[in-house]
């Protein structure tokens, strides 16, 4: 062969190489979801859909791409699908109600009205994490303690601050620090922190951890100011983190809020309605209930409850046929 021959012939097979690269990255759809920390309860469930909706997935979609991404947690994650960093992500059901309809923590910041609803999860449980230790017993006696708040950017921070109003406190009132749950459960651990504010669904990693290396209390929420507290947000409720949940915790009341799966109007369709069907498939229903205790709480009949924001067209399309929307 002439060394003309070898260049033209390297010319057409680099050519079908590129096309087919081409190709394959164009048969391919990215869609991150944004978590939460590493220790939370966001990441890992993230991590268990992001597999199960993956084209690589038993009941995957094809050529889907899917990304569970740690972030900051639900305003962070709001934030990231409106500045198109994201496709969807994770966030609470207040902070996602009011995102839409531009009130609470987006006051004065305009609504986030492209926000629409893929699904709601499981129940986020409010936990106040005290060292065993601190004489901690209820929320009011918090006062001039030391107390993690969580990072700003997170739907924690929100929750935390209301539930000190609930009980005639404020930020001035606690010597406040504003740290992930990770290095919060290390100070604690540590003596150098007296509680913490954690929400997500029990049991969570690293508090099982705290509880048995070093002993914890759970603060209960409950009473008037808890009453109250529920009769002013209607996106709380009542829950319970059963006796035995981490170790050497008695049955704790506190209340919760919902974890929803977002994403951006601007979505198209029918990739949405193809995510929410293989997110419901009996193949990431096994997936969810051998990854985590919290999957099994994530369930089709619960997926249009407590909606607050508009569902995406291509999941209300799924719901509707699925029989759980009308």
């Amino acid at each position: 062969m002439t060394r003309a021959r070898r260049l033209a012939a390297g010319m057409v097979l680099g050519s079908a190489v590129l096309g087919a690269t081409v190709a394959l990255a164009q048969s391919q759809a990215f869609f991150r979801i944004g978590t939460g920390g590493t220790a939370g309860t966001y990441y890992p469930i993230g991590g268990l859909i992001a597999n199960a909706i993956s084209g690589t997935g038993e009941s995957g979609v094809p050529g889907l791409v899917a990304t569970a991404v740690a972030s900051n947690g639900s305003v962070a994650n709001i934030n990231a699908i409106q500045a198109g960093s994201a496709e969807s992500g994770f966030s609470q059901s207040d902070v996602a109600y009011w995102a839409y309809t531009g009130t609470g923590l987006y006051e004065g910041k305009g609504k986030v009205e492209d926000l629409r609803l893929i699904a709601t999860l499981y129940p986020e449980t409010i936990h106040l994490v005290a060292r065993e230790d601190s004489g901690i017993e209820s929320v009011a006696d918090l006062k001039g303690k030391r107390v993690s708040l969580d990072e700003p950017g997170s739907g924690t921070l929100v929750d935390a601050r209301i539930v000190l109003a609930a009980y005639g406190l404020s930020e001035s009132d606690v010597q406040a620090e504003y740290l992930k749950p990770g290095p919060a459960g290390d100070r604690l651990r540590d003596g150098a922190l007296d509680a913490y504010f954690f929400v997500g669904g029990y049991p969570t990693g690293a508090i099982s951890e705290l509880a048995t290396s070093s002993g914890i209390s759970l603060v209960s929420i409950n009473g008037p100011e808890a009453e109250k507290l529920l009769e002013e947000y209607s996106f709380f409720a009542k829950d319970v983190v059963p006796e035995g949940t981490y170790a050497g915790v008695s049955s704790t009341e506190t209340v919760s809020v919902a974890a929803q799966w977002v994403t951006s109007a601007k979505q198209s369709e029918e990739p949405v309605y193809n995510i929410v069907k293989a997110m419901w498939s009996d193949a990431t229903r096994k997936a969810l209930d051998a990854g985590h205790a919290k999957g099994k709480m994530i369930t089709l009949q619960n997926a249009t409850t407590g909606l607050g924001i508009p569902l995406h067209p291509g999941a209300e399309r799924f719901y509707k046929e699925a029989g759980v929307l009308k």
